[in-house]
């Protein structure tokens, strides 16, 4: 028996997105003021999220309890199994000793952690974004950092708060395409919107990065080297976002590509006149002599080039289309969750689809998983120590993959039993104030699922709708839930689960919480201010489109019938496939003699 979603049970629209917002509050007050674990946090959250659904908007208890386990499935495949890959590559590069020779590659173009984190957190981890998304910039980013010798808590806050101007075009541009297909706004023009704004955002995030590690005035003293990083990316994505060439697909990967290059180019000229390290660090010498050679180099630097080889393969869309039709003749990947598929009605009179996907062969984590195994031979690893990493990495993350298991159940719960349309609507009352509070909405769907995807995928139609409503432009109102929805990605829990898990500090979830949380809300705040001025001061920047809803539809549709596995995905697959086995192979040859240690060094072994 099918159940009609009342997403104004108190009939007061005001109490009733009050009484939402009740497990939203209690998660701001675990982490920012009880300090509580990350994972107890997440469980009292859900749980009070689950009597709300049940007893005030009288959602039955068996369409509750599916609800919040399909969520938990959704953070396990395929949240967590990019999290799992991701840092196996990590452990492993550790464990061979292997990331011992990318500390001293960084060390000999900059030991200051001021520039590192330039390199790594914002420039290196918005590529890992635009190809992957989904967490792995932030596993990778914040263990590699933590390894360089960051303080963890550092390491951890710097990539999560970097980890917003690449958001919005994460994935290969999923959360824009998204975002158009929900709203029936075309995904370039959406993708012209938000890259008239991000890159504002993106211009002065390396300075405010900087800052925020040393202070204003060791901070001030790299302005250079942040220009060149954040000027150089803010460019090249401004242009990337609003180019049909490259959007609503390439963004990232274009501006951090820029990014590094000039990043690079710009520290072999210059440098600060004194390396900065952290307080309870040894005094920097300054740049480190480099002790190994190219080959060596490019053999420690070639699991995470393969990575990024792997995660860019999966993201072209015939790839995945190919992976996905080879999985579908092995078995149905589509799974429908019984007695929740199609069961609730939505507000608009829609039945909510419960389909999990487990679609093994194209998920992001299984390119990593690849990546990996290349790794291994990259690395010399015996499959003993391999086996014996993976093992350590599940030890470690055994909390965070709680964590991120049960706030996707609490997304989903909010989802289905319809307290996150409550909130969506008391925004909508706003009025005027309308595309400034679109944005502390997309902030606040974020901050719930940890994904720009899912966020736009929750609120777009509303936020379309709603703007509409009120005389605004609907792709303003949709640049506003996709750029504020960024902004919430550095205090999501399941992203602060991921950081804590890359950096050894699980059980201190409340520490980074209150380390990025003033940060998140200065940057909507910002966000939602700029959108206010496209909205009612310079209503030229909005692009000129045409709204074409059925053509987006059956294109949707299109795509869905499509059952004959694709040439093009298997032609495309094979190139990634072959290049990366000739790195493999390369990386072995011109890092052969790495067992050699460099004269007057000490010897180092390598597994």
């Amino acid at each position: 028996m099918t159940w009609q979603m009342n997403v104004n049970p108190l009939e007061n629209i005001g109490l009733s997105a009050f009484v939402a917002a009740i497990p939203i509050l209690f998660l701001f007050w675990a982490l920012a003021i009880k300090r509580m674990k990350g994972h107890f946090a997440a469980i009292g959250g859900t749980g009070l999220a689950v009597l709300i659904a049940i007893f005030v908007y009288k959602m039955p208890v068996d369409l509750a309890a599916l609800a919040t386990l399909y969520g938990g499935a959704f953070g396990l495949f395929p949240v967590c199994w990019i999290v799992i890959t991701a840092l196996f590559i990590y452990n492993m590069s550790v464990k061979t000793g292997q990331f011992e020779v990318i500390k001293n590659s960084l060390a000999s173009i900059s030991d200051d952690r001021r520039l590192q984190a330039l390199l790594i957190a914002f420039s290196f981890g918005a590529f890992i974004e635009g190809a992957a998304g989904f967490g792995t910039p932030v596993a990778i980013t914040a263990a590699m950092l933590a390894g360089l010798g960051f303080n963890p808590l550092y390491a951890a806050g710097i990539c999560l708060l970097a980890n917003t101007a690449p958001v919005a075009w994460g994935a290969i541009g999923i959360p824009i395409v998204v975002g158009g297909q929900v709203s029936g706004i075309p995904p370039f023009a959406l993708s012209q919107m938000v890259g008239r704004t991000l890159p504002l955002v993106s211009i002065f995030i390396p300075l405010y990065l900087v800052i925020l590690i040393a202070g204003w005035k060791k901070g001030l003293e790299v302005w250079p080297a942040c220009l060149v990083s954040g000027g150089s990316f803010a460019i090249a994505q401004y242009f990337a976002a609003n180019s049909p060439l490259t959007a609503p697909l390439l963004p990232d990967l274009v501006a951090s590509i820029v990014s590094i290059i000039c990043t690079v180019a710009f520290l072999k000229a210059w440098h600060p006149k004194e390396s900065w390290h952290f307080p309870d660090e040894p005094k920097s010498l300054g740049k480190a002599a480099l002790n190994y050679t190219g080959g060596q180099i490019f053999r420690a630097w070639a699991p995470f080039i393969l990575l990024s080889l792997f995660v860019c393969a999966w993201g072209i869309k015939p790839v995945s289309q190919a992976l996905n039709q080879i999985t579908k003749l092995l078995f149905d990947y589509a799974i429908p969750i019984g007695g929740l598929d199609k069961m609730v009605i939505d507000q608009a009179g829609k039945a909510k689809p419960a389909v999990f996907n487990f679609n093994i062969l194209s998920a992001a984590g299984t390119a990593i998983l690849f990546a990996w195994m290349f790794s291994i031979f990259v690395m010399g690893a015996s499959l003993k120590t391999a086996v014996g990493v993976a093992g350590d990495t599940l030890k470690t993350l055994k909390w965070p993959i709680v964590t991120i298991a049960t706030i996707l159940g609490f997304a989903y719960i909010m989802n289905f039993s319809g307290m996150a349309i409550s909130l969506g609507h008391a925004v909508a009352l706003t009025g005027v104030a309308f595309p400034f509070f679109a944005a502390i909405l997309g902030w606040l769907g974020v901050f719930m699922t940890g994904s720009d995807t899912s966020t736009n995928a929750l609120f777009g139609n509303l936020q379309a709708v709603t703007a509409e409503k009120l005389g605004i432009d609907p792709v303003i109102a949709m640049s506003a839930n996709t750029s504020g929805g960024v902004c919430g990605k550095m205090i999501s829990p399941q992203s602060i689960s991921v950081a804590t898990g890359a950096t050894g500090m699980v059980g201190r979830e409340s520490e980074i919480f209150r380390f990025t949380f003033k940060h998140s809300i200065f940057l909507a705040v910002i966000v939602g201010i700029l959108h206010l001025l496209w909205a009612y001061v310079f209503p030229g920047i909005v692009p000129s489109y045409v709204k074409p809803v059925a053509a987006a539809a059956a294109a949707v549709s299109s795509a869905a019938a499509q059952v004959v596995i694709n040439p093009d995905g298997l032609m495309w697959l094979g190139i990634f496939v072959g290049i990366s086995a000739f790195v493999t192979l390369m990386s072995r040859v011109l890092g052969a003699n790495l067992l050699a240690p460099a004269e007057g060094r000490d010897e180092v072994h390598f597994h």
